[in-house]
């Protein structure tokens, strides 16, 4: 069997299942290169033919390439379910990934936004307009819910309720986090003016939260659009990425520096493993943690 026939139908499978577009979009787009590298440089077309020796000599290539062990990585775990499937599938008995193992990663200093920049943040968006009240809720359950940017677009109005906020996260692994004062402070005011906006709309997608200004479900690309010019107009330092993600470490490490256990963080922000959550811990200057170990003290807490 052709590795590209093979593929459209993983691919179809992973749209059966209800995998996300950009997840999807991933398996594909790795596997396709990974393939056109071994019928350029081995003549290797068929399923049966692909050995975990030719697909060792790509990942060496993109390690010539200058690919960082989290990219390189990121695509082995995009060949893996490929194979898996092809396993399951019973057109391989073999599964060539079974020899390949994860490039050791670098542990990376997480550097996320200070007080300062999320205070001006929050206060870019201060209109009384839907859109500006829209986006000032945006930051502000970003910052304070730690929520994924897909996580935020996917929201329905009835995910709210009442203390605590539903997520449907990776997976459609089903968690919770809670309304917030500061979120619920946000949340009244957009909640009626979005009333009025949506006003007598009978073709606008009502049942999600954040709309778009034409009454659409909210995108991953608008909502990174929104927090790009967040960060210019707040002027938060140039060296840090303003996005979704970065206001996901802001969650966690202020979490962790106000005396939130581990486990808990990890389960605000839906990780399944423990250790993942972890690199916010590392991430931490020594001045948190001095500061951190000063409230915990033992002798103090008798």
């Amino acid at each position: 069997m052709l590795n590209e026939d093979v593929l459209q139908e993983f691919i179809f499978e992973c749209q059966m299942r209800k995998l996300s577009d950009r997840t999807i979009k991933s398996y594909k787009n790795a596997n396709l290169r990974m393939m056109k590298f071994l019928r350029e440089q081995y003549q290797i077309r068929e399923l049966e033919q692909t050995h975990h020796l030719s697909i060792k000599a790509y990942i060496k290539y993109q390690i010539d390439q200058g690919r960082s062990e989290t990219y390189i990585n990121r695509n082995i775990i995009c060949y893996r379910c490929f194979f898996n499937y092809c396993v399951q599938e019973q057109y391989i008995q073999n599964n060539p990934m079974d020899k390949i193992k994860k490039q050791k990663e670098p542990i990376i200093m997480i550097e996320t936004f200070n007080n300062e920049e999320v205070l001006r943040l929050i206060k870019v968006f201060k209109g009384s307009r839907f859109l500006d009240v829209r986006n000032q809720l945006i930051m502000v359950m970003l910052l304070d819910s730690g929520m994924r940017n897909s996580e935020m677009c996917n929201l329905k109005m009835d995910d709210i309720r009442g203390t605590h906020i539903r997520i449907y996260g990776k997976g459609k692994k089903v968690r919770y986090v809670p309304v917030t004062p500061f979120i619920n402070k946000y949340l009244i005011r957009y909640l009626r003016v979005r009333e009025g906006y949506i006003k007598d709309k009978l073709s606008y997608q009502t049942e999600y939260l954040f709309l778009s200004q034409k009454g659409k479900r909210l995108t991953p690309e608008a909502l990174e659009h929104i927090l790009k010019r967040a960060g210019e107009e707040a002027k938060v330092r140039s060296h840090i990425r303003v996005s979704p993600h970065t206001c996901r470490h802001f969650f966690a490490q202020s979490q962790l520096k106000n005396g939130c256990d581990l486990y808990t963080v990890s389960k605000l922000l839906g990780h399944s493993k423990v250790d993942t959550t972890k690199r916010y811990l590392q991430s931490m200057q020594d001045d948190d943690l001095m500061e951190m170990a000063a409230k915990t003290s033992p002798l103090m807490c008798i």
